[in-house]
């Protein structure tokens, strides 16, 4: 091998070791998590609310501000808990929240699937935020499905939709994932 060949594969793993050094870790990124869980019920249905926490990192703010849209997808899942068998799948609900800038008005446009799509408009991008992350009085399942003084147990999981890249953008623009975030399944036992 020559010097300069030798001295050209040092030089190029110098750089590659540096751009990993630099780069953000996932230790050192904000998790994104579930909180204040509540399940609770009406005279016909079974309801649930909560809150997305940590869901919105510098990076996607910048790229939700240049307009690129941005989709939540939360998913519920109702099981009735069985001690000797499976737990018995009762609902699976699959919620999409979408957010999107229109710099020419300066405003936020937040369509949410839970209420038909319809297109909420916001001049401030906190409120905006936080349309995006609050689930509120979702209907799982009406209660005639459930019975009495049975275990249940809610599950519930939010993710951001992966950015799609033009051609071979992805390939090229790799650190586009580092914003990508997917919660943990957070569980809630009752009896009903």
């Amino acid at each position: 091998m020559s010097l300069l060949r030798r001295h050209s594969l040092i030089f190029l793993l110098f750089i590659l070791f540096s751009l990993l050094w630099s780069s953000p870790s996932p230790l050192h990124a904000v998790e994104a998590t579930l909180s204040d869980i509540i399940v609770t019920n009406t005279q016909e249905d079974l309801l649930v609310f909560f809150g997305n926490q940590g869901c919105f990192t510098r990076e996607m703010e910048e790229a939700i501000l240049n307009g690129i849209p941005t989709t939540f997808t939360i998913i519920i899942r109702l099981y009735k808990t069985r001690t000797l068998w499976f737990d018995g799948s009762i609902s699976s609900l699959r919620l999409e929240h979408t957010i999107k800038y229109d710099s020419l008005k300066n405003e936020f446009r937040v369509t949410r699937s839970e209420d038909d799509n319809d297109e909420l408009v916001f001049k401030d991008f906190e409120a905006a935020k936080k349309s995006m992350a609050e689930i509120i009085n979702i209907k799982v399942v009406p209660l005639e499905q459930l019975q009495r003084k049975s275990q249940y147990q809610l599950r519930v999981k939010a993710e951001l939709e992966k950015v799609r890249l033009p051609l071979y953008l992805h390939y090229v623009l790799f650190f586009v994932t580092l914003w990508d975030f997917e919660t943990d399944w957070y569980t809630v036992d009752f009896t009903y």
